[in-house]
């Protein structure tokens, strides 16, 4: 999570998501396509030999970091469980100002090819390496 625009987000153990609105305490939450980003610990991996700096989880500004899941594989309407959460991937990849913040701070920022957004259809909480499905 973070609390202002254009940064890394922190780690956090635990987060609520709410319908149609995205993380609780979120400075990207609201109304829209991008309530919630994702991106898999898989592109993390590719890129990291490619910068200096530790690619800890939420530096690309992802709220939520994945693994096993060939997300930018998957389509727009996509729906994902989480315990009782489910999101919808309402978009792939993102349009970035260059360079962004995040660029700036890693040597290149991978969300425009490589994240994905998503909204909440049904709320509650995410713990920390809780399992994700996709429904088919």
């Amino acid at each position: 999570m973070s609390s202002k625009k254009s940064v890394s987000k922190e780690p956090v153990k635990e987060i609520r998501l709410r319908k149609d609105h995205g993380i609780v305490g979120d400075a990207h939450a609201g109304p829209g396509i991008r309530q919630v980003s994702l991106i898999a610990k898989e592109s993390h991996d590719r890129f990291q030999p490619m910068t200096d700096v530790c690619l800890k989880n939420g530096i690309f500004g992802e709220n939520i970091t994945t693994e096993g899941i060939a997300l930018i594989e998957l389509p727009v309407g996509t729906r994902l469980k989480i315990n009782d959460c489910i999101l919808e991937v309402s978009k792939i990849g993102k349009e970035c100002h260059a360079p962004c913040a995040i660029g700036k701070e890693v040597g290149n920022c991978i969300m425009p090819k490589e994240g994905i957004f998503a909204i909440v259809i049904e709320e509650g909480v995410i713990q920390e390496n809780d399992e994700i499905s996709i429904m088919r």
